[in-house]
C-alpha cells in the first residue's frame, strides 16, 4: 500500500532549516551512508537510513550506530557488504539483518581527520509478527519501504531517508509526532502489540529515554493487552528492563507498566510495593520511596549509568509487604524484610535470565542496604568498620551510594543528620585504609603458616583454625605473625583440652 499523502516523501529541503542540518549532518559529515546508498544503487537495489537512526539524527544525538533497510535480500546484502566494509557478522542473518563495520574518516577533513568506526545493521524490507502462542516472531520480507514502515513499532521509529537521493519518507507522520514528543503506532496499537507484544515494553523504554508522552489509544492497549507479554522470552523482556532502566528517566517509564499492568507480568514486585497506607499514615508509600531512591542514586553516579546500582535501588525494599506487621499501638514493622528482599531479588533476576554476577551483587546490595542504620548513632567501633568493609567488598562504594539514596525523609534536619553519620563512617574507612588494608582483609598468617605451627595436614581443622585469626583480625586489627601465633597456640591449646 503506497499512501499519496504529500508528506510521504519529500526532498529534505521541504524540511525545517534545523532538521535539514540535521539530516544533512549525518549523510554528509562521513560518507558512509552516501557511499552505501551509491553501492546499492549501482546493484540495482534499494537503500534507506531509517528508524531510530533518522529519529536520533532529527534529535540531534545520532551516535556512531546506522540502521538501514532495503529490498536487497539478505544474502544480496552480504555480497554488496563483503568488498566495502571492515567487519562483518550474521548472527541475525535469520531475520534479515546483516551487521558490518566501517571505519571512515570526516568527509570536511579526509586526510587529518581521525577515523571513526561505524556499527551497521541493513536489514531487508520485512514484516514479523508472533503467532498466538509462540516466543519466536516470524519473519516474511516486503517488497516496498512502505510495507517496512507500517510495521515499525511507532510513528517516530517509522521515517526514512531514502539514498543516495536524500528524499525524506514518512508515510505516517512521524515528524509531527517527534515535535509533539508523542508516541503512537503507525497502525491501530491493538494490531501492534498483537504483531510484537515487546513494543509495550519500548513504549515505556522510550517514554524514559526521549521524555515522551504515550498518546492514550496506546496506553489502553497496553492495559487490555498485558497479558499478551507472556509469550515474550525472558531475555527479551529483559534487555527492554536494562534499556527503560539505564535510561534518563526511568521513573517515567517504571510507572507506564506498573499502571498498565504490564510491571506485574514482569516484574511484580514492583506494583506489589504499593502497600495501602495504614489509618494513621505512620508509614511510607514504599512504591514512591522506591522510585525516590532510585533517582536519588542515579544522581550518585560517576562514571555513567550503573544497572547493578539501579537494580539494588528499585529492588531494595522489595522485601517489605512479606514482612509486614501491624503493631500495638498502631506502628508498622518490616523486621529482616533486607534479607527477604535478597532472596526475591534473586529469585526474580533469575527468571529475567540475568547472569550469576549480577544476581549476587545486586541481591548483596539489597541484603546490606540497612546494616548503616544498625550501627548506632554513629559510634562504630573500629572492628564493626572492619566488617563492614569486609561484608561489602568490591560493592562498598556501591553500597556508600545506595544507603545515602535511602533517605528520602522530608525531615530536613533528620536528613542532614544522617549524612553527616555517614560522612562519619566514610571518614573512618579512609583512616582505617591508610592504616591497614582494608580491600584485602586477611589473617596475620596463611593457610600453609598455620599448618606449619600446629603440625596439622589440610583438614577442616586448618580452616577453623584460619576462621578464628580471621574474626581475631577483623576484632582487632593486625597484630603480626608472632602474636598471631601465640594467640593461635592458645586457641588450639584450649581446644585440645
Amino acid at each position: 500500500m503506497h499512501s499519496t499523502d504529500p508528506t510521504d516523501s519529500r526532498p529534505v529541503d521541504a524540511l525545517s532549516a534545523a532538521q535539514q542540518a540535521a539530516v544533512r549532518e549525518v549523510l554528509g559529515a562521513y560518507p558512509v551512508a552516501d557511499e552505501l546508498g551509491r553501492r546499492f544503487q549501482q546493484a540495482g537495489f534499494r537503500l534507506a537510513l531509517v528508524g531510530g537512526s533518522v529519529r536520533d539524527a532529527l534529535l540531534g544525538r545520532l551516535g556512531n550506530d546506522l540502521d538501514f533497510t532495503t529490498d536487497a535480500r539478505p544474502e544480496q546484502i552480504l555480497a554488496l557488504l563483503k568488498p566495502w566494509a571492515d567487519a562483518i557478522w550474521d548472527v541475525g542473518i535469520a531475520f534479515g539483518t546483516v551487521g558490518a563495520r566501517k571505519k571512515a574518516r570526516p568527509a570536511a577533513d579526509p586526510v587529518h581527520g581521525e577515523p571513526f568506526d561505524f556499527q551497521i545493521e541493513i536489514t531487508t524490507y520485512r514484516s514479523e509478527a508472533y503467532d498466538r502462542d509462540s516466543r519466536k516472531p516470524e519473519v516474511s520480507y516486503g517488497d516496498t519501504i512502505e510495507e517496512d514502515l507500517v510495521r515499525r513499532d511507532f510513528t517516530v521509529n517509522a521515517m526514512a531517508v531514502a539514498l543516495p537521493e536524500v528524499v525524506f519518507v514518512d508515510p505516517h507522520r512521524g515528524l509531527d509526532d517527534l515535535a509533539a514528543k508523542l508516541l503512537r503506532t503507525p497502525g491501530t496499537p491493538e494490531q501492534s502489540f498483537s504483531d510484537d507484544p515487546l513494543r509495550m515494553l519500548r513504549a515505556a523504554r522510550f517514554a524514559a529515554q526521549l521524555d515522551f508522552e504515550v498518546a492514550p489509544e496506546v496506553v489502553t492497549a497496553m492495559t487490555e493487552m498485558a497479558g499478551r507479554i507472556d509469550i515474550v522470552s525472558a531475555e527479551r523482556v529483559q534487555a527492554e528492563l536494562n534499556k527503560l532502566l539505564l535510561s534518563p528517566n526511568p521513573r517515567a517509564g517504571l510507572r507506564l507498566l506498573v499502571d498498565t499492568g504490564l510491571a506485574a507480568r514482569v516484574l511484580p514486585e514492583l506494583p506489589a510495593l504499593r502497600l495501602e497506607l495504614d489509618e494513621h499514615h505512620r508509614h511510607k508509600d514504599v512504591y514512591e520511596h522506591s522510585l525516590t531512591v532510585l533517582e536519588q542514586a542515579i544522581e550518585l553516579e560517576q562514571d555513567g549509568p550503573d544497572l547493578t546500582l539501579r537494580l539494588a535501588a528499585l529492588l531494595h525494599d522489595i522485601g517489605k509487604p512479606r514482612t509486614r506487621r501491624f503493631e500495638d499501638g498502631g506502628g508498622v514493622s518490616f523486621h529482616h524484610h533486607e534479607l527477604v528482599g535478597a532472596k526475591m531479588a534473586k529469585k526474580r533476576m533469575r527468571e529475567l535470565k540475568y547472569s550469576n554476577e549480577l544476581i549476587a551483587d545486586v541481591s548483596r546490595l539489597v541484603e546490606l542496604h540497612l546494616r548503616f542504620h544498625g550501627y548506632g548513632d554513629g559510634e562504630w567501633t573500629d572492628s564493626a568498620v572492619r566488617r563492614y568493609v569486609r561484608d561489602a567488598g568490591p560493592l562498598l562504594e556501591r553500597l556508600h551510594k545506595l544507603t545515602r539514596s535511602d533517605c528520602t525523609t522530608r525531615n530536613r534536619r533528620k536528613a542532614a543528620a544522617l549524612s553527616r553519620t555517614y560522612d562519619g563512617l566514610e571518614e573512618r574507612i579512609a583512616v582505617l585504609r591508610e592504616q591497614e588494608e582494608l580491600g584485602a582483609i586477611r589473617p596475620d598468617l596463611n593457610g600453609d603458616e598455620i599448618m606449619a605451627i600446629l603440625g596439622l595436614r589440610p583438614s577442616r581443622a586448618v580452616g577453623e583454625a584460619y576462621q578464628f585469626l580471621l574474626e581475631l583480625r577483623l576484632e582487632n586489627g593486625p597484630s603480626g605473625p608472632e602474636a598471631a601465633e601465640a594467640a593461635l597456640r592458645e586457641w588450639w591449646a584450649g581446644r585440645q583440652a
